[in-house]
């Protein structure tokens, strides 16, 4: 059927691609990681301190670019409107209508064009942003997701595709700018401005900047809507997979930071009356309430709510083919038009804007009905006027195509901007046909459907609630006319249409619910918005997966969802883990970190003694030196290509101070042997296999007992630390105690973060080889593990609400039989393992 997709579809023909992940778990247990050890009260107080101060700061920031956006919204909208209206109104008459279509898409080209160019300056502004925010809280480093040049570009693009006449809307790219902002600011540096840049010691962790983002996403929904409470609960269902009591307080203060700084300039700029409050966020649904006049009207009643009940449903229905033709878009997009040159995408977006044009224009002049104006009998002027409107709605009306006194009830809902036309259909009462609705519902679905996902910043919580609350009103429109329920107010059955039709989209529940309540501000809303918004998850839910949710499996990102699947528990953590490890001993030689880090990926290594003998001289202090490590054999220049292309700028260091702690000693050595494994390590011909044996070759027949020897689980240690101590030189001669090493800081070891160097760009020539790398005391020696019996829940639970990157796999006796990592515990791959748990029964 159209609804109904498995998931072995998506297998077959979707890209996967290796995502990093985050070091979530990477505060926990550091020895090394003295700042918040040997803080005492008063620098404790002062960390936190800082902390209130930065949230506060996001909210402002978040909330400013929200005005920024609004503001150059409202003038290009107003201005294209301007123009094209004194057109349509004079060539109405002398019958040149073509001219105002060219103008009409003059405008709109223009803007889609600009918009598709900044896309292509920062390819990730594209779309909602929404799942790649919703990757990166659950732990997924997606590349370049909170870059200041993405802000830019999506605040700028955005305002772009909505001023071009997109059926796009500005609330959700507000979400991921705040993130963004709320990623950047508190480090105090740019990698797009790398002359910006301050010493500011707090917040060099994953963990810190996971909280900031967190609240940030939550400053976008507030600023969007005026639902600071709203945000704070769209975070915490949608956003962070790891949340902590602490932080509720933080981004509950800045989503309210957020909604009163673009409140208080909203309204100071439109009303001149500064400190008046009066415009909570960019999207207002308006006061909700009958007509004094009409003594049978009622916001709702106890009978509407089995009617609710069937929008729900419907909205589910409707929400799941939206999501089922879009998925079907992105597949076709992914396939035919993404794999081709960059100009493809920008044609692709003018294509989607000039026929969005041309039937916003045409569906206006020809299938719109003209509606009789009602006049005020009480006012003592001329004025018209509809019962029951606000000003504003009011002044919305259009008279496109229509004699006087009339208005084109079809062109009130097109040309007019998405806000103005929601407010129309939520506060006008009984001033547009069935008809007119039908198709515009139609034609709007359709539109928005193909919009979505292409080369431009765009929304979609605006459009969903457009189509539904044209939807809403429909039936609203048909219970009166043929059925004769004249006490329904048509504004509320607009508010649950839409309430329906965007959670048959996305699936939000909590969030949704209070977002609305908040926008609403009619308290008695609560009951039949949650109701419709539980029934239209549960249908939909039953066909397929939010739109967020399809976009990311569509990209191959380990999501790991909130719990897994009661019959996952006949796997343990044995049957998951990956038992080909690559480790490292805790005193190895240079030459064996070069070889590892240049030809395997992983992003941490478990530091192990081969037997417990050893361990006893271990523990001792004595040294444990390997020449090289263990790593799979296979795909090594697949993956040694694939860290190649990850290789980011390296920051230089003076090159004499790797000389000197390097080259002591080195008189001790024979040069020609040095100069050889130099040769070797600089053409990658040196083989960092394990010689256990000296006269032992690896081989690819050894036996189990050979391949998976007993290894003594001591600790992780990161990539990124194993790279910065051989930047450092970080090292001591085979002469020397291990005591001789140079130690670095916590401070030291983060100065380069979030992007550490890279093994590619390390000159080899400022190294010797023969040196060796105490790891001890850097490494994590205590972090979480599993035994290899552990039920799958239980490790997933771990993992998730840990916030890890990696679990070791830890036998009864401290032995370590393998790791487990994201991938390891996504839904696919859980699939396939159950699948073979069942063929070896």
């Amino acid at each position: 059927t159209i609804l109904g997709e498995t998931h072995e579809e998506e297998d077959e023909i979707l890209p996967r691609k290796d995502y990093e992940s985050l070091d979530y778990d990477r505060c926990i247990n550091d020895p090394y990681l003295e700042v918040l050890e040997s803080m005492d009260n008063k620098k404790a107080q002062r960390y936190e301190a800082v902390k209130w101060v930065m949230v506060f700061a996001i909210g402002v920031c978040t909330g400013l670019v929200g005005l920024f956006v609004d503001f150059f919204v409202r003038l290009f909208t107003q201005l294209k409107f301007q123009v094209v209206q004194s057109s349509v109104e004079e060539c109405t008459e002398k019958g040149c209508l073509a001219v105002s279509l060219l103008e009409l898409l003059g405008f709109n080209l223009t803007f889609v064009f600009l918009a598709s160019l900044l896309v292509l300056i920062q390819p990730v502004a594209a779309g909602s942003g929404i799942p790649e925010i919703k990757c990166y809280l659950n732990g997924v480093k997606v590349p370049g997701v909170v870059r200041l040049r993405t802000v830019v570009c999506k605040a700028m693009g955005v305002l772009f595709s909505v001023a071009g006449g997109l059926f796009v809307g500005k609330e959700g790219p507000m979400i991921h700018s705040g993130a963004v902002v709320g990623a950047g600011l508190p480090q105090f540096q740019s990698i797009s401005l790398r002359k910006i840049q301050f010493n500011f010691p707090y917040f060099r962790s994953d963990r810190d900047k996971r909280d900031f983002v967190s609240a940030g996403a939550a400053a976008g929904v507030a600023a969007a809507f005026g639902a600071p409470i709203g945000g704070t609960l769209f975070s915490l269902e949608e956003g962070s997979s790891f949340w902590n009591q602490g932080l509720t307080w933080k981004v509950l203060f800045c989503s309210m930071a957020a909604t009163f700084t673009l409140n208080f300039f909203r309204s100071g700029i439109q009303f001149g009356s500064w400190g008046s409050f009066q415009l909570p966020g960019l999207l207002n649904f308006g006061e909700f309430k009958c007509s004094e006049s009409d003594k049978k009207c009622h916001l709702w009643t106890a009978v509407d709510l089995g009617f609710f009940i069937l929008m729900g449903i419907v909205g589910g229905l409707l929400g799941a083919t939206f999501n089922c033709l879009n998925k079907r878009l992105a597949k076709y997009r992914m396939r035919n038009v993404h794999p081709k040159p960059k100009l493809v995408r920008v044609l692709e977006s003018l294509l989607v804007s000039l026929t969005t044009t041309v039937v916003v224009f045409v569906a206006s002049m020809v299938l719109g009905e003209c509606r009789q104006m009602s006049s005020t009998s009480h006012s003592g002027n001329d004025t018209l006027s509809l019962q029951g409107m606000s000003e504003d709605v009011n002044s919305s009306i259009k008279t496109f195509f229509c004699p006087n006194e009339t208005y084109n009830d079809m062109a009130t809902l097109f040309f007019n901007p998405q806000e103005s036309a929601i407010l129309q259909l939520f506060h006008q009462d009984g001033t547009f046909s069935p008809v007119t609705l039908s198709l515009f519902f139609l034609l709007y679905f359709l539109l928005s459907c193909w919009t979505y996902g292409i080369s431009v910043p765009s929304g979609l919580f605006v459009p969903s609630l457009l189509c539904g609350a044209a939807f809403g009103r429909l039936v609203a429109n048909l219970l009166k006319s043929y059925i004769g329920l004249d006490h329904i107010y048509s504004g509320t059955f607009a508010l649950i249409g839409a309430a329906a039709f965007l959670g048959g989209v996305v699936r939000m529940t909590i969030s949704l619910t209070v977002i609305l309540i908040e926008s609403t501000n009619e308290i008695t809303y609560g009951l039949p918005i949650m109701i419709t918004l539980m029934v239209a998850k549960w249908t939909g839910d039953f066909f397929n997966k939010g739109i967020y949710d399809i976009h990311v499996n569509l990209r191959g990102v380990p999501l790991l969802e909130w719990e897994t699947e009661v019959e996952m528990d006949k796997l343990r953590a044995s049957d998951i883990m990956e038992p080909n490890l690559t480790y490292v001993y805790p005193h190895t030689r240079i030459q064996s970190l070069v070889s590892i880090l240049r030809t395997t990926v992983h992003h941490a290594f478990p530091v192990v003694t081969e037997n417990r003998g050893n361990e006893r001289e271990f523990m001792k202090g004595n040294q444990l030196i390997s020449n090289n490590i263990k790593f799979k054999k296979s795909s090594i220049l697949t993956r040694a290509g694939e860290q190649r292309k990850r290789s980011q700028s390296m920051k230089s260091y003076p090159s004499s101070e790797l000389r000197n702690m390097c080259d002591e000693h080195i008189a001790t050595e024979e040069p020609p042997e040095k100069e050889d494994l130099l040769q070797q390590m600089l053409e990658r011909r040196y083989t960092p296999y394990p010689n256990l044996y000296p006269d032992q070759s690896p081989s690819e027949e050894w036996t189990m007992e050979e391949r998976f020897r007993p290894l003594t689980f001591h600790g992780l240690i990161l990539r990124s630390q194993l790279v910065t101590l051989l930047v450092r030189g970080v090292c001591y001669s085979e002469s020397q105690s291990s005591a001789s090493q140079p130690r670095l800081s916590h401070a030291e070891m983060s100065e380069d973060y979030p992007r550490y160097p890279d093994i590619h760009d390390l000159d080899l020539t400022l190294l010797n080889p023969r040196m060796i790398v105490d790891v001890t005391p850097y490494m994590n020696p205590s972090p979480f593990a599993v035994s290899p019996n552990t039920h799958v829940s239980q490790v997933f639970n771990l993992f998730r609400t840990m916030g890890l990157r990696h679990l070791p796999v830890v036998n009864a006796v401290g032995e370590i039989v393998g790791i487990i990592t994201r991938h390891n515990l996504t839904h696919e791959f859980l699939q396939a393992r159950l699948r073979q748990h069942y063929q070896t029964i």
